[in-house]
C-alpha cells in the first residue's frame, strides 16, 4: 500500500476552507437579492467606465460561457448596459447603469463588512502568515503550470 501524498492534508484543507468562503460569502450575497456571479460582475465593473466582455471575464472569477448569460441578466434588471467599443468597431463596453452603480454603492460595503465580521477572529499576525502562505502556494502552482506548458 502506497503512503499519501505529504500535501494531502493541506489539499485537503484548502478545498474546505474554500467551501467553507463560498457558503458564507453566497448567503450574504443571495441575502442582498444577487447570485455569487452577479455580485462579482457588479463588484468588478463598480467605479469603472465599464470594460469589454474579454478583460470582464479574466477580471472575474466566472466562465467566458457563463458570463454572457449573467450580463444579460443584470441587463434585463437595468443594472448594467453594453455600449459600443469605441477603440473596436465590432466590440462592445459592459458598463454598470446608474441603478448599478447605486446598488453596487450599497453591497459593496455591505459585503465587505459581512466578511470582515469572519477575518475579525484572526489577528494581524494570523492574517499576515496565511496570506504569506497562500501566496507561496499559488506560486508553487503556477510554476508547476508553467513547466508542464513548456
Amino acid at each position: 500500500m502506497s503512503e499519501s501524498p505529504p500535501f494531502l492534508p493541506l489539499l485537503r484543507e484548502l478545498v474546505r476552507t474554500y467551501q467553507a468562503f463560498e457558503r458564507f460569502s453566497a448567503a450574504h450575497v443571495q441575502s442582498m437579492g444577487l447570485t455569487p456571479a452577479q455580485f462579482d460582475v457588479l463588484a468588478t465593473l463598480g467605479n469603472t467606465a465599464g470594460m469589454n466582455p474579454k478583460l470582464l471575464g479574466e477580471k472575474t472569477l466566472i466562465t467566458k460561457g457563463t458570463l454572457t448569460g449573467v450580463v444579460d441578466r443584470l441587463q434585463a434588471k437595468g443594472l448594467v448596459q453594453r455600449q459600443p467599443d469605441p477603440s473596436d468597431g465590432r466590440g462592445q463596453i459592459v458598463q454598470l447603469t446608474a441603478a448599478g452603480q447605486a446598488l453596487f454603492e450599497q453591497v459593496f460595503p455591505a459585503h465587505g463588512a459581512h466578511l470582515g465580521r469572519a477575518f475579525a477572529r484572526l489577528d494581524a499576525r494570523q492574517l499576515a502568515a496565511a496570506e504569506q502562505a497562500l501566496h507561496g502556494l499559488r506560486l508553487a502552482l503556477e510554476q508547476g503550470e508553467a513547466e508542464a506548458a513548456a
